[in-house]
């Protein structure tokens, strides 16, 4: 069946209902995915040359999965992993699932504060995690603060023995144990809690189910046509949905590959990999796609195995598009819509579908799902092509927020529609373009103005390369636009008179920033996306310098 419209003149759309749902756990399905390519590769660490076919995947699984009982672990028990993209990532989300406990995922970036936090919120038991990562300590930094968390028994360290010890303590034990166990566990029961990057106060944590996760990494690679001979490089990181759902998840269903390139993203590293290990397919950021095109590996390397991948995190420039089709011939690349609360895609598009829907839309909802625009005052939905606040609802949205009803009653309605802060406007054939965040609406002078359409058309300047946009305060107008931009190597950075000028008589006076600043890098989540609340904090002291 193919996706529907519930009425014409509302932005409602409900999505196919073939292929069917998956039923059962990660754990079962992971068998299932063992029984039929076993012999198959399943896990590539290209920076160690580490490789696991899905028969030596699972063993591993299991023996940490054992071993992890034996420290007395039981189902509904929180487990932290702490550490960059790395092998031993993806065995203990494999290993946690396989036992029924929940898996916290801790952003490698967390310092002391974040972290105390996650440990208290979650109630972990265990962590497991690296030694350290870059600059950090992570073994000094959970040793700091440790002493808070009577509840947090026992750490793991993977480059230490006592990653060593939990393995081979569940390796001499009786794999009889984890048939026990699975019999005992739901498809619905929370196996994930994913601390949201929240812009004010402490991030939520979004449960997540066997269903909602395993399901959403079914479709996705469904809609991207996986198959066993499929090898996913992914860059992106494990603690986020990006490469735990849509990457190894949609790897494990499908019996394909997952090809780690290197612990956090180098560019020159993921292109090695994906030419190494013939990847069919990349995932990635509009940033990291950029950095990946600008590297001088890209004409140098073969890349022709490359057929498809997904970019996601941000709107995707129309220019980088056609140039992630043309230099890396990715002719099926996907764009993805989610948030981490619904597990996390909503929409897609389609492999073939026109550049121009890749570039101007986030695609049609997902099978099994139903998206809507609605008026973010009335809560009805809007008609076709009239913006309003884009709701979805379905298998993929959360159990909640961890230990927070309060906050999921405000996210998530009486009716399960899960409401994402995210403005939008849907087309006649179902296709939504997102067009920026309630929150990030510039009202000038009582103009809405959509920093994404300004943004855009900025970029069409042939040396800006990257352009964010913020409303800053205006004593006269209430806000004024200020536009961040990155330029070209070797380019002169036009300064405001400049950028004033190209806007002129191509975009509404009022829709032209006042203020322009040149930056290197933009102010970014470690998913990949611009943190325009920092931009905007930062902004102030810089036009309080120049007042």
């Amino acid at each position: 069946m193919t996706d529907q419209a519930t009425a014409e003149h509302e932005s409602i759309s409900i999505g196919a209902t073939d292929p069917p749902m998956l039923t059962g756990t990660i754990g079962q399905h992971l068998l299932e995915t063992v029984t039929a390519h076993g012999s198959a590769e399943a896990l590539v660490d290209a920076a160690t040359g580490r490789r696991w076919t899905y028969e030596q995947l699972l063993v591993d699984v299991d023996a940490v999965a054992l071993g992890l009982v034996g420290l007395g672990v039981t189902q509904g028990d929180r487990v932290g992993i702490w550490a960059p993209n790395c092998p031993e990532w993806t065995i203990v989300q494999l290993a946690t699932a396989r036992i029924g406990a929940v898996l916290v995922t801790i952003n490698p970036a967390y310092r002391t504060h974040e972290l105390s936090y996650v440990i208290g919120q979650s109630g972990l038991r265990l962590i497991v995690a690296v030694s350290g990562f870059k600059d950090a300590s992570y073994v000094d930094m959970i040793a700091e603060v440790r002493g808070e968390h009577p509840a947090l028994v026992d750490v793991i360290v993977i480059d230490e023995p006592s990653w060593h010890e939990l393995r081979t303590s569940g390796s001499t034990a009786d794999r009889r144990l984890l048939d026990e166990i699975e019999q005992g566990l739901d498809p619905g029961d929370p196996i994930n809690i994913q601390y949201t990057s929240g812009t004010t106060g402490f991030p939520k944590g979004a449960t997540l189910s066997h269903r909602n996760i395993l399901n959403n990494g079914w479709f996705v690679g469904e809609l991207l046509g996986y198959t066993e001979h499929d090898r996913i490089c992914l860059p992106v990181p494990f603690y986020h949905c990006f490469g735990m759902v849509m990457g190894n998840l949609a790897a494990i269903t499908h019996g394909a590959c997952m090809v780690i390139p290197a612990a956090a993203f180098d560019p020159a590293a993921t292109l090695r990999a994906v030419a190494d290990e013939r990847c069919t397919s990349l995932y990635g950021v509009p940033t990291m796609f950029i950095a990946m095109l600008a590297d001088p590996l890209v004409d140098d390397l073969d890349l022709t195995s490359l057929r498809t991948g997904i970019m996601a995190g941000s709107p995707c420039p129309a220019e980088t598009m056609k140039q992630v089709i043309d230099r890396l011939g990715m002719t099926e690349v996907s764009i993805c819509y989610g948030m981490t609360e619904t597990s996390p895609v909503s929409l897609q598009t389609r492999t073939d579908d026109s550049i121009d829907r890749r570039v101007s839309t986030v695609g049609r909802v997902g099978p099994h799902l139903q998206v809507k625009i609605v008026d973010p005052l009335t809560g009805r939905p809007v008609g076709r092509g009239e913006p309003g606040e884009l709701c979805t609802r379905g298998y993929s949205v959360m159990l909640g927020y961890w230990d927070q009803p309060e906050k999921t009653a405000e996210a998530v309605d009486a009716d399960g529609w899960m409401h994402t802060g995210d403005l939008g406007v849907m087309d006649e054939d179902g296709y939504v373009n997102i067009t920026g965040r309630i929150k990030d609406l510039v009202i000038r002078g009582g103009e809405n103005i959509s920093p994404f359409e300004v943004e855009q058309f900025l970029m069409t300047h042939p040396d800006v390369i990257d352009a964010q946009v913020i409303g800053v305060p205006d004593d006269k107008y209430g806000e004024e636009l200020m536009a961040w931009l990155r330029v070209r190597e070797g380019a002169t950075p036009p300064d405001a008179d400049a950028v004033r000028e190209f806007c002129r008589g191509r975009l509404a006076h009022y829709k032209i920033p006042r203020y322009v600043h040149h930056v290197d890098e933009f102010p970014m989540t470690i998913t990949g996306k611009v943190r325009k609340v920092e931009m905007r904090a930062l902004a102030a002291e810089l036009l309080s310098d120049r007042s």
